[in-house]
């Protein structure tokens, strides 16, 4: 079987049939992908040829079994689709499989010209931008960066012709989604005018939507990527917006969230008191929150102790206070395990903290990590971080120091 690259399984078409569980579709795709006919489709699925020339006309019924089956042998990610590991299955889902099909019309890339609009239309466009990232974590941003911003396109046309529609502000908010997903590839191609494009349009489709909450995300969003540009001043004024935004009663989740990116800020600015103060306020809203079942949309993950642990030792390197840094991260990386990239991203950070302790060979060993992280994802953001830290290096000059300024310029070059 041909090896299908990771960018196959995020461009529109493909993203949407993963979303709407659409196999005739995914199995076309691939097909097409791999230059086979349909009779060595059949070959490779193990099945007849005018059986599977049935499923690809959506005139065979198919079993979850039969999808996870087919899937898996055609190389499909399992974890993309709907469903989960056998024994998850339901008879509904039996029953309803079918169904599912008709859902990718409203993510095609070749759209009718009156496609209905309903109260699935939002969610699977949701679901196209949370297939995106689930890729992101290993895919190069680069890869990434033409199907997302046709997703923001697809999304705007289907806004257009839902515009007068009863879901047209659900439709707004998964065009919202689209755009800060859009944002957040940009920002790790550290493409910042793109990024900042990207965010603009997140926060002007939440609110007009009417979604406050939605709203703050993304201008908190945008408050944390003009942190990360070194932009302090600008991003605690994003943040002071996003907490307008919510108004005086915020969700726990909101409240921890915002006053983390607020102790990173202050931390950047070297006001020492101020950050130290809101990591308390952040404290206090994760332990309010503890007995949450699950994060507000649109936050994916719950943001926990583990959470705010990385968030204090990012303001920790920043206010030159390295043991307690180290301390932070090793109990953050306990508890979690973030994805290559934003790995690669902590071990700048622990490198820094390192090299503040002058443990120098630890640093520049931890740093030379975070290069091969950021040279095999494509991620300009982890380089840029590499760079950051070859400039604030202050350790002797030695032989471990000139390999990795050798590795460093032959990555830049």
């Amino acid at each position: 079987m041909t090896q299908i690259p990771p960018q196959f399984w995020s461009t529109p078409a493909v993203a949407a049939a993963l979303a709407a569980c659409d196999l005739p579709t995914i199995l076309g795709e691939v097909r097409r992908a791999n230059g086979w006919t349909q009779a060595q489709l059949a070959e490779a699925v193990g099945y007849s040829q005018s059986w599977v020339s049935k499923v690809l006309r959506g005139r065979q019924p198919l079993t979850v079994d039969q999808v996870r089956e087919l899937s898996i042998r055609v190389g499909v990610p399992l974890h993309l689709l709907r469903f989960g590991a056998r024994g998850d299955d339901d008879p509904t889902k039996r029953r309803d499989f079918s169904k599912a099909v008709a859902l990718t019309a409203l993510a095609g890339v070749a759209l009718p010209r009156r496609p209905d609009v309903d109260e699935t239309t939002a969610a699977t466009l949701i679901r196209i931008t949370g297939a995106q990232r689930r890729l992101e974590a290993t895919t190069p941003a680069r890869e990434l960066a033409r199907g997302a911003v046709a997703h923001v396109d697809l999304a705007n046309r289907i806004l257009g012709r839902a515009s007068r529609s009863a879901y047209a502000d659900d439709v707004r908010a998964g065009l919202s989604e689209a755009a800060g997903f859009a944002a957040w590839v940009h920002a790790d191609m550290h493409d910042t005018g793109s990024a900042r494009f990207y965010y603009r349009r997140a926060i002007d489709s939440a609110r007009q939507a009417d979604n406050a909450l939605l709203a703050a995300y993304m201008i908190g969003s945008l408050g944390g990527f003009e942190i990360d540009a070194d932009d302090p001043f600008m991003g605690l004024s994003l943040i002071a917006r996003a907490r307008r935004e919510i108004g005086d009663r915020p969700l726990a989740t909101a409240r921890a969230w915002l006053s983390s990116i607020e102790a990173l800020g202050h931390a950047t600015a070297r006001d020492e008191a101020a950050a130290l103060q809101a990591l308390q306020t952040a404290e206090s809203a994760v332990r309010a929150n503890e007995r949450a079942v699950a994060p507000p949309w649109p936050w994916v993950f719950p943001f926990d102790h583990a959470k705010l642990a990385g968030y204090r030792a990012l303001v920790m390197v920043r206010l030159e206070r390295p043991e307690e840094a180290v301390a932070a991260f090793n109990e953050s990386l306990s508890s979690a395990q973030p994805g290559a990239k934003q790995r690669g991203v902590l071990m700048t950070e622990i490198a820094t903290a390192k090299a503040m302790s002058r443990h120098y060979d630890e640093a520049l060993h931890l740093a030379s990590n975070a290069l091969t992280v950021g040279a095999t994802y494509g991620s300009e953001r982890v380089l840029h971080r590499v760079k950051t830290f070859r400039r604030s290096y202050g350790g002797p000059m030695t032989d471990t120091l000139r390999s990795f300024d050798e590795r460093l310029q032959a990555t830049l070059l």
